[in-house]
């Protein structure tokens, strides 16, 4: 996953584009299963309704309106009446709109339209490349009515902002019952969030990532707001962190290096944020880490030298370490920057 690549696979199945009736591009071979090439990579927008079973693919809808697409909404409407939705599995929602600045108009449907998915498992809002808009432009929606109209689901990710005036948070406080993959990607992920996302119960949950994004795009937590997360005690099951793409990645690491969560662990990863020598320092002085199957950091400011002191450790504990190269510091310009933030 990221913001220059389409999502290729999505719960454990081939992503669709769903091609809508009065679309002229050719369909693919029928069949109720996708074809060997769909399998190895994304098939290409225009798949006909009938082409796969509802359960064969992960449904991707989107408008490409520079195309002269239908609306999503008419594309959406198309889905129901053509393809069995009870049987649907996994589902992605795509660009909405040229800019992606007002609310993802599918949001609120597919709560409302709940009894028309009794199967769906995986969803994802926002699968929308930079080409297309730039994350900061896309509104986060409400995420916590989707999770309760969907009492099954057991993964969720979603993409964007939040924009949502102070009396409508995006996300807030909840329990639910069986998710147990959670990813919010963000440029800017507002403190409010963050602190819900660590105040929920959520018992079945084993991977959590979360982008926090800069302070200049609406990204104002602090690690005080993880403080509920790192107790792990609303999170039993987690196996997978991801707090990424953070300002104060290297405050992150030293609370990492002394959270109770972490030492129920399998894999934690650090990548696309400022993490330097303080914030390693901190992962190789804190609680062992040997537990871990993987510990990954990709972009970091971390220097050579204390890169491989890291690597040393890790490997001589028994664990992947999925570190990058830091880079040339002369590359840095005007100096340490998160991956994703416009």
């Amino acid at each position: 996953m990221g913001i220059h690549n389409y999502l290729e696979h999505f719960g454990g199945l081939p992503v669709a584009d769903l091609r809508h009736s009065s679309s002229s591009e050719s369909s693919a071979v029928p069949g109720t299963q996708p074809p060997e090439r769909y399998r190895r990579t994304t098939p290409p927008y225009g798949i006909s309704p009938g082409e796969y079973a509802p359960d064969a693919v992960a449904w991707r809808l989107r408008s490409r309106v520079w195309d002269d697409d239908p609306e999503l909404t008419e594309i959406y409407e198309y889905f129901l009446d053509t393809v069995d939705t009870s049987k649907v599995t996994a589902l992605i929602v795509g660009a909405w709109d040229e800019d992606m600045s007002e609310e993802n108009p599918l949001v609120g449907r597919l709560a409302r339209d709940a009894h028309r998915f009794p199967a769906l498992r995986h969803l994802f809002v926002g699968d929308v490349v930079q080409e297309e808009s730039e994350i900061s432009w896309m509104t986060l929606g409400p995420v916590t009515p989707l999770l309760e109209a969907y009492p099954l689901m057991t993964e969720l990710g979603v993409r964007g902002v939040e924009n949502a005036p102070a009396e409508s948070p995006a996300f807030t406080p909840m329990r639910h019952e069986h998710l147990r993959r959670l990813r919010i990607e963000s440029g800017g992920l507002a403190a409010r969030i963050v602190r819900a996302v660590g105040l929920s119960d959520l018992p079945a949950l084993e991977e959590l990532e979360l982008w926090l994004g800069a302070a200049e795009y609406g990204g104002d937590a602090s690690v005080d707001d993880l403080a509920d997360l790192l107790t792990g005690a609303r999170v039993p099951a987690l196996r997978h962190l991801g707090l990424m793409n953070s300002e104060f990645q290297d405050e992150i690491a030293e609370a990492l290096a002394g959270a109770p969560v972490t030492a129920r662990l399998e894999s934690l990863d650090l990548s696309m944020g400022m993490l330097g020598d303080r914030g390693a320092e901190a992962l190789l002085t804190g609680q062992p880490l040997g537990h871990l199957r993987e510990l990954r950091i990709r972009h970091h400011f971390v220097s050579d030298a204390m890169t491989e002191r890291l690597r040393a450790a890790l490997r001589a504990a028994g664990v992947t370490s999925n570190v990058s190269p830091t880079g040339d510091p002369r590359n840095w310009g005007d100096g340490r920057y998160i991956e994703v933030s416009e």
